[in-house]
C-alpha cells in the first residue's frame, strides 16, 4: 500500500482567490498563518519546565485544495460538517484532460467508457497544477455543460480538478456548482499530483474538519494505492 498527495501546501500568502469590490478594485484573499504565542512566550506559563507554540491561522474556506458542500451553493443544503466520511473516501478515477489552453472546453468523449463512474471520485487533470502561484493559474479550462450532465447521468461521488475553479468563472450561473451541489456531488478544487495516478486503482480520501455552518473547508486530499 502506498499513498500519493494531492494537496498543495497550505502556507501564509499561499495563492487564493479574487473578488472584484463593487469600486472596480479587486481584493485578493489568502490564508495568514502566525504563532498565537512562541515556544518563548509560553515558558512562563509552565515556570519554565516546558514551552508550546500555538498557532493562529485565519483564512476563508475556499483557499487551498478544498472541499465544497452543497451548503456552499444551497442556503438549505448540507453543511461540511453534515457530510458522512463514507461519502468522501471514494474509488478514483483520473481523466487526462491535458493539453487544453485557457478557457478551452473540455467535452463527453474526455471520460473513459471502459469505467464504471457509480458513485467515484472523478477526477480531471489539465495540467494545470504546473501553473500554482502564477497568473496564467487564473486563467484555466473547463467541463462543458455536456460534460457535467453525463456526469450526473452516471451517478458520479465527487468531481475533482486542478483547477482554480470548476466552473468558467467567466460565466455567473455556476453550472457545475449549481447542478452538482444540487444533486449533492461533492467537488473538489486546487488539486495537485494527479499525474501519479494514471491507470492506477486508487482510493481518494477527501475529509475535512467537522466544520458545522461551513460552506466548504480545506483538505488533505489523497490517494491509497494498492
Amino acid at each position: 500500500m502506498s499513498f500519493v498527495d494531492l494537496s498543495h501546501s497550505f502556507e501564509d500568502g499561499m495563492p487564493g482567490f479574487r473578488m472584484e469590490d463593487e469600486d472596480g478594485t479587486v481584493t485578493e484573499y489568502t490564508a495568514e498563518i502566525q504563532p498565537f504565542f512562541t515556544h518563548e512566550e509560553s515558558e512562563s506559563f509552565y515556570d519554565g519546565e516546558s514551552a508550546f507554540e500555538v498557532t493562529e491561522v485565519t483564512f476563508q474556506t475556499s483557499v487551498g485544495t478544498y472541499l465544497d458542500s452543497p451548503y456552499h451553493r444551497y442556503p438549505d443544503g448540507r453543511d461540511i460538517g453534515d457530510l458522512d466520511i463514507d461519502e468522501l473516501v471514494l474509488p478514483g478515477v483520473v481523466v487526462d484532460a491535458r493539453g487544453l489552453k485557457p478557457y478551452d472546453e473540455l467535452g463527453v468523449n474526455a471520460l473513459p467508457t471502459d469505467r464504471n463512474l457509480e458513485n467515484r471520485a472523478v477526477l480531471f487533470n489539465f495540467g494545470w497544477d504546473d501553473h500554482w502561484g502564477t497568473e496564467t493559474y487564473r486563467s484555466y479550462p473547463y467541463i462543458s455543460d455536456a460534460l457535467i450532465d453525463r456526469l450526473i447521468d452516471e451517478n458520479v461521488g465527487l468531481v475533482g480538478v486542478d483547477t482554480i475553479n470548476i466552473d468558467d468563472h467567466r460565466n455567473p450561473s455556476r453550472p457545475a456548482h449549481t447542478r452538482f451541489l444540487d444533486e449533492e456531488i461533492y467537488i473538489v478544487e486546487n488539486m495537485t499530483g494527479l499525474d501519479a495516478l494514471f491507470e492506477d486503482s486508487f482510493r481518494l480520501f477527501a475529509v475535512p474538519i467537522k466544520a458545522t455552518q461551513t460552506a466548504a473547508m480545506p483538505i488533505r486530499a489523497f490517494a491509497e494505492l494498492p
